[in-house]
């Protein structure tokens, strides 16, 4: 069947476009200049009244499908969720303004499906009230993380608790003050079945042996809260810090990337409608050999490509969001596999389109266009690159025509 937004849903979204329109355009470069002001791991004051504005017009949470009745937000569905995902990533910033921003998306859903009583206590409550972020402790500086069964960090049970050890990097968010814990899956049993081994607990970003270590920049930005490497050194937690089972690390990351490949598509076809708006306005002001560059077949020819490409990204990012809706995240994942690979390589086509038509401002400070080209790079790797995942839908093709291959 094909989706269908419900009536709920598209008046959400007509919130969200006028709150886009009412409030985070206008305050793009008030945040911009505060963010410089306050420095590495600061926080631009301006978002507090984002933050405000959206919880008075009742846009808060919107992204998770089983919010329990007694926690703030107003939940949608994965497909009537991702128009959102779609405005909100026209501005990087603005998801946060709704409480809607990765990893604190992710994290807030396996702490509301895996944590325990006391862990929702501490930690999802305050994010849900959007008083503290998180960061997502998965990716190791030393081993191939594209396959999870690599990762080496170490949780131990010893007693009443768990200590971890290891490294850790692109912990997105991690060097934020707003920061307080951190998600950490390690190694529980390193002689059980390859995906058994692992583990997820919630470890305090201030308990005794976390360290912040090295800071990678990603093609030169510095973003708010960084991608630093974490540094786990006899850290201790006790055993109610434990996500779901011993073993279950695995499937609980499974389960928390499924959604969340599907936010980052649809916030990036919204990098990619932004930057095409961009370069068709300015295919309107230049001018260049006699007429201005929207009169050049050329530049027509890449606009209407870039409307066809944004368009049917979008279809089939809806088409996944739907079916994960109607038959749940393992039996889609060949389609979440596949707008994950789709829509990164749609939208650097169209921004570099974008770029070349501004000229050498295209590649300057002075307009948006260089940082969208830096981040949606980035996403032919983050959550697991490309070729992983057009691993993964080749591998559910030839099934189609040979049952057990790849099993024997």
């Amino acid at each position: 069947m094909p989706y269908q937004f419900t009536e709920a849903a598209l008046a959400i979204h007509d919130q969200v476009r006028q709150f886009m329109d009412d409030e985070v355009f206008p305050n793009e470069q008030r945040y911009y200049d505060e963010l410089q002001e306050a420095g590495p791991g600061g926080y631009p004051p301006v978002l507090d009244r984002l933050k405000s504005v959206a919880l008075q017009r009742g846009l808060w949470n919107l992204f998770l499908p089983h919010l329990a009745p007694d926690q703030p937000g107003q939940p949608l569905s994965n497909v009537d969720y991702a128009p959102v995902s779609e405005l909100l990533g026209q501005v990087p910033f603005a998801a946060e303004a709704l409480n809607c921003s990765a990893p604190d998306t992710g994290n807030m859903e396996i702490l509301h499906l895996y944590g325990t009583d006391a862990v929702k206590a501490r930690w999802l409550v305050p994010l849900l009230a959007g008083e503290i972020r998180s960061a997502f402790s998965m990716t190791e500086p030393d081993v191939a993380s594209s396959d999870p069964t690599n990762l080496a960090l170490r949780i131990e049970r010893r007693g009443d608790s768990y200590v971890v050890n290891g490294r850790k990097w692109f912990s997105t968010g991690a060097a934020a003050e707003r920061c307080r814990v951190l998600v950490v899956m390690g190694v529980t049993d390193p002689d059980a079945a390859p995906h058994r081994r692992h583990s997820m607990v919630v470890v305090p970003k201030d308990t005794a042996g976390v360290s912040l270590g090295v800071e990678p920049h990603i093609f030169g930005y510095d973003e708010p809260g960084g991608h630093p490497e974490i540094v786990y050194r006899d850290v201790q937690v006790p055993t109610e810090n434990l996500l779901g089972e011993e073993g279950g690390g695995f499937a609980i990351a499974q389960a928390r990337l499924g959604p969340g490949r599907v936010h980052h598509a649809m916030r990036t076809i919204g990098v990619a409608e932004r930057a095409l708006g961009l370069l068709v306005d300015r295919a309107l002001e230049r001018s260049a050999f006699g007429s201005t560059l929207a009169h050049k077949a050329q530049i027509q020819d890449w606009i209407a490509e870039a409307r066809i490409e944004i368009d049917m990204a979008r279809q089939y990012v809806l088409h996944a969001a739907s079916e994960m809706d109607r038959v749940g995240n393992r039996e889609a994942a060949d389609l979440i596999a596949g707008i994950k690979v789709a829509v990164p390589a749609m939208a650097l086509r169209v921004i570099d389109r974008a770029i070349q038509v501004h000229g050498a401002m295209g590649v300057t400070q002075f307009t948006p266009l260089a940082h969208m080209y830096a981040l949606a790079r980035t996403l032919r790797i983050v959550d697991g690159p490309d070729e992983v995942h057009k691993m993964a839908v080749a591998r559910r093709e030839i099934r189609r025509h040979q049952p057990h291959f790849g099993r024997q």
